[in-house]
């Protein structure tokens, strides 16, 4: 007699089989790595891809059944993810941020009618949406950032600069923080918007990047509109947004990807008759173990962000992420020898992604703080602006 869960799966393997059989097939080993669309500017297979998935909402099954999606708890969702890793995936980073991080955080705070207008197209991958956050002079210190946010009626202006927002260039939505009151202290003086991408006032400018991408973009704001229906919570109430949108961010970028995994590391080893290395098996022993300290870590952050209550878990989550990814480019840049240096292809470009793990997302030192702070509750950092009102903080 099976199990519910093996019920679950046998019926998540049929309706995907069904769906996406013909179009991607199962996954091979040599299929390539593609981490966070390192190397990869294709848009339209991950669009079709989300359409095939849409009908049944395998690609959100945390999702309520109301807005496409399941209605699984995490450890049944696992079941489907599972399932869904049997399958060749195409390049799903541009759809992440309104996935994974979007998606989530609407669910949290945005409003019945927010969320039927917004939800169905990010399930989709019709819309794809950016986070304006991080600006030249507020990254680590999110909260001293400084885009405006001005009432004007039934509207809002905005004005100001933001820079990192992933896939912007391509985005028909954003997820901002502007500052809609300077005279109370910063983190209660944010509110959060969506911001349609596609007006004037909203100027993307690519950053191009030492792996070769142009995926991060400056966005530059000159009294944007925003209609204050698009506003997602309460006046003052964006840094909430905010951090409920970064544990889940945290939670992504450890993952890494489907293709970031030892057999494929292995192979390019047995590839290149470096098997037999014992310098070159030591690097890989020490690959494999971060592989599975990292996949255990962040079983229960992961369990914890697909059931709404993201915390300081996925910053220990994103941390060894971070340790991960590095010592897996760095083992294969090793296999690899003068190879890697002289070539191109998808290994030089993930040894060249790995270093920006350690900012994305927050940086390493802000996970550590967070990690002492909450986890071991270690005394906390000299924070003298807290409750300082932001317009009183010299700048």
């Amino acid at each position: 007699m099976p199990t519910p869960d093996e019920e679950l799966a046998a019926h998540v393997r049929a309706a995907l089989a069904a769906s996406l059989g013909d179009s991607l097939g199962a996954r091979r080993s040599d299929d390539p790595v593609v981490v966070l669309g390192a190397g990869s500017d294709d848009l339209e297979a991950g669009r079709a891809y989300l359409h095939a998935l849409a009908d049944g909402g395998w690609a959100v099954p945390t999702w309520p059944r109301e807005h496409g999606g399941l209605g699984l708890e995490p450890r049944r969702a696992a079941i489907v993810d599972r399932e869904l890793g049997r399958f060749r995936v195409p390049d799903l980073y541009p759809f992440l941020v309104g996935l994974a991080l979007v998606g989530p955080t609407l669910l949290a705070h945005a409003t019945s009618e927010q969320c039927e207008r917004w939800l169905p197209f990010i399930r989709t991958g019709d819309d794809i949406w950016c986070q304006l956050f991080s600006e030249p002079d507020a990254g680590s210190d999110l909260a001293g950032l400084t885009s405006r946010a001005t009432r004007d009626g039934d509207e809002w202006r905005v004005t100001g600069q933001k820079v990192w927002s992933s896939r912007a260039q391509y985005s028909e939505w954003g997820l901002l923080l502007a500052r809609s009151d300077p005279t109370v202290r910063k983190h209660a003086g944010i509110t959060a918007f969506a911001l349609r991408m596609d007006q004037p006032g909203v100027v993307v400018r690519p950053l191009r990047q030492m792996n070769g991408d142009a995926h991060f973009n400056e966005v530059f704001l000159d009294r944007a509109v925003v209609p204050d229906g698009d506003r997602i919570g309460d006046v003052g109430a964006g840094w909430g947004v905010a951090l409920t949108c970064l544990a889940h961010e945290r939670g992504v970028l450890a993952g890494g990807g489907p293709g970031l995994s030892f057999e494929r590391l292995a192979a390019l080893a047995r590839s290149h008759d470096r098997a037999g290395d014992p310098a070159v098996r030591d690097a890989l022993t020490r690959t494999y173990v971060a592989l599975e300290i990292a996949r255990l870590t962040g079983k229960r952050a992961r369990d914890l962000a697909q059931a709404g209550r993201p915390g300081a878990e996925g910053s220990g989550m994103k941390l060894r992420g971070t340790a991960m990814f590095r010592a897996y480019a760095e083992t294969a840049m090793r296999i690899l020898g003068p190879e890697g240096v002289a070539s191109e292809g998808e290994w030089p470009t993930l040894f060249l992604t790995a270093p920006s793990m350690s900012i994305r997302g927050g940086t390493d030192e802000i996970q550590r703080t967070i990690v002492g702070e909450r986890v071991l509750g270690l005394p906390g950092d000299v924070r003298v602006d807290r409750d300082v009102p932001f317009d009183h903080i010299p700048r």
